[in-house]
């Protein structure tokens, strides 16, 4: 039985992702199934960087403004509501095109990688919880170095999940050999200094933007500082920022210096994925979805 097309376009954040699979979208007569983990949520658009109308030019998108901020939305969550978006994209017999940076919600989806379900570990989250994130990221290093390799270090909620997996199953498995779909890989990576260059320019233009003003309208509607610290990167710096904990300087230097570490991770996520193609321009990734479609 034939497997269903997919296209995934991947990469680490402010490489572009969105752009090329808005062209490719346009160009092929698809739509985008958004792979990222905040974007999910309603209200986090600024400091997300979440697409706007005008960029989505016509385009339908989906899993952007799903769930609201104050409430964990998982993988398990993604996957469901992804597949459920991917089968009306085929009812309109186009192609889905999922564009996104948050690796571990791309893989699951196309089932290149599974785990098994690891219902909650009350007495050792309990333990756990006491445990600083710089504690717990140690004790990850030591029980599985390959997720370790790949997390936020500063998110104490995914650590401990995390280390509760590793509990009950070991290390993390290795990816599946029999995917769920035909995918087409196309991964974008401009090089260190040129996508540290675009993270120096967004998080500026994302300033003037207004996203300090963002975040202080989502805690005045009840969105707590901790939500925000477990909601990472922005909205923790803003966090603190908000709470005087950062000094305007502060803020932007160990926010910046947090989006390029993030953006390594994803990079390190990515490249232990063989069947990307790493493309350097949109006319590239355009002739090889052409390609992959009419095979």
């Amino acid at each position: 039985m034939q497997r269903k097309k997919l296209i995934a376009v991947v990469g680490p954040t402010a490489s572009g992702k969105t752009a090329l699979g808005i062209y490719l979208a346009q160009k092929l007569g698809g739509e985008i199934l958004s792979a990222d983990s905040r974007q999910v949520y309603r209200g986090l658009d600024i400091g997300t960087g979440k697409v706007t109308k005008k960029e989505m030019a016509g385009i339908p998108h989906h899993l952007i403004d799903v769930a609201p901020p104050k409430r964990q939305f998982t993988v398990d969550d993604f996957v469901r509501l992804a597949e459920k978006a991917y089968a009306s994209v085929l009812q309109n017999s186009k192609i889905a095109i999922v564009a996104g940076g948050t690796g571990l919600y791309v893989d699951m989806l196309v089932g290149r990688m599974s785990y098994p379900s690891v219902p909650p570990n009350p007495a050792l989250r309990a333990q756990l919880e006491k445990k600083t994130p710089t504690q717990l990221f140690s004790m990850l290093l030591k029980a599985d170095p390959a997720r370790a390799a790949t997390i936020d270090p500063h998110n104490p909620r995914r650590l401990v999940r995390a280390l509760e997996i590793a509990e009950a199953i070991g290390t993390s498995p290795a990816p599946n050999q029999t995917p769920k779909y035909d995918v087409l890989w196309l991964g974008l990576d401009p090089g260190q200094k040129k996508l540290e260059a675009n993270i120096h320019t967004r998080l500026i233009s994302r300033m003037k933007a207004g996203m300090v003003a963002e975040a202080q309208r989502l805690h005045k509607r009840g969105l707590s500082f901790k939500r925000m610290e477990e909601l990472g990167l922005e909205y923790r710096y803003l966090a603190r920022l908000m709470q005087g904990k950062l000094a305007q300087k502060e803020f932007m230097d160990e926010l910046e210096r947090a989006i390029r570490d993030y953006a390594k991770r994803q990079n390190t996520w990515f490249k232990r994925n063989k069947d990307i193609r790493w493309v350097g321009s949109k006319a590239e990734a355009l002739r090889l979805a052409k390609a992959f479609l009419s095979r």
